[in-house]
């Protein structure tokens, strides 16, 4: 009786400072997962076709039904492995940054701004300083990142009460400290090796391909996250009403910072650090869909496997054969969308 007396007055909006600036009824926001749904899927066999080597829609159809053919490898072992695996790690990133807007009630978080990406990049750079194979930097960076996930985990519960504040500090110091390390391996590191390290800094999916491994983990935590979307509209509101509505405050915060950071370490372990898809996505959507994360979770996820797939097709054919690090294209794209938004909310707050 409380919560429905709650929510008819208040409403489940995050209040983040960007508000909702379209209404939809529940039939237009199915149209619009409907439509994101199939935009998503037209940006993967469109990626598949443009690139370097750019293949008609006949040359596309006859690889697609036989892969042993010149294009069938072109587009079975390269291209759709790319694109699935940019659509996955766009859809972590995005989801990530939906729960961490939540986790720490703060427009600019996203999912790096705990540490999570600084450690995965520490002992990549660190394996690609000291030659080791290729194959191994994926499996180093999820080490890496589950590492910081639990150094940040440790040092913020302490001895004291746990808060987002205290969460959101130690994160950011903890980056700090990987951001010192890697500055002093690319300082050390060999002029053939800086390349590749600048390129995996930047984000890079010129050597990845989608694994099972990748998927279950989105999967799996999308699905949690998603059942939890109703305790994540009332944590929106503030921890004290959360908790007067009786949620579990403390297991439901450390709950959304595992599931934020699992999905930020698989994607990282995938592509290395790709800005701007966790921070804009997020806003976009909720300024189009409104806060409801029954809705909100969905549209991020499909919309940002969307954006980066997109971003990825930019990034290998603007300079083609040249490629250029999926992040460039992605940070061109978000800084001024960000601007935007800013923007908007000063225009609709300007006491703010």
């Amino acid at each position: 009786m409380l919560l429905c007396a709650f929510e008819a007055k208040h409403g489940n909006q995050l209040d983040l400072s960007m508000p909702t600036t379209l209404i939809l009824s529940s039939a237009s926001r199915r149209i619009v997962l409907g439509l994101l749904l199939l935009a998503s899927v037209a940006s993967v066999l469109l990626a598949s076709a443009m690139g370097s080597v750019r293949l008609t829609p006949g040359d596309w159809w006859t690889g697609l039904l036989n892969p042993e053919s010149a294009h069938g490898e072109l587009l079975w072992r390269l291209r759709l492995p790319r694109a699935l695996a940019a659509w996955t790690v766009g859809a972590m990133l995005s989801v990530s940054g939906c729960l961490m807007q939540v986790l720490l009630r703060n427009p600019l978080a996203d999912p790096y701004i705990l540490g999570v990406s600084g450690g995965a990049a520490f002992l990549v750079l660190l394996g690609m300083t000291l030659g080791l194979a290729a194959t191994l930097l994926p499996f180093l960076a999820l080490v890496g990142a589950l590492t910081s996930i639990l150094l940040v985990f440790g040092l913020a519960r302490g001895s004291g009460p746990w808060s987002g504040t205290r969460l959101l500090l130690t994160g950011v110091v903890t980056a700090a400290g990987w951001s010192a390390l890697i500055t002093l391996l690319l300082a050390i590191g060999t002029d053939g090796s800086l390349r590749g390290m600048l390129f995996w800094l930047m984000g890079d999916l010129s050597y990845v391909s989608i694994s099972g491994w990748s998927g279950l983990v989105l999967v799996a935590v999308f699905t949690i996250a998603l059942g939890l979307s109703r305790s994540l509209n009332v944590l929106s509101m503030g921890e004290t009403t959360a908790m007067l509505l009786g949620e579990p405050v403390h297991r439901l915060l450390w709950l959304v910072y595992v599931l934020a950071s699992l999905l930020t370490a698989a994607a990282v372990s995938i592509a290395g650090s790709i800005g701007f898809v966790g921070l804009i996505v997020p806003h976009l959507m909720r300024l189009l869909l409104g806060s409801d994360h029954r809705t909100l979770l969905p549209a991020a996820a499909l919309f940002g496997g969307l954006f980066l797939v997109m971003s990825d097709t930019l990034a290998r054919t603007i300079l083609a054969p040249r490629q250029l690090p999926v992040g460039v294209i992605t940070a061109l794209l978000g800084v001024p969308l960000f601007l935007l938004l800013l923007n908007r909310a000063r225009l609709r707050n300007p006491e703010s």
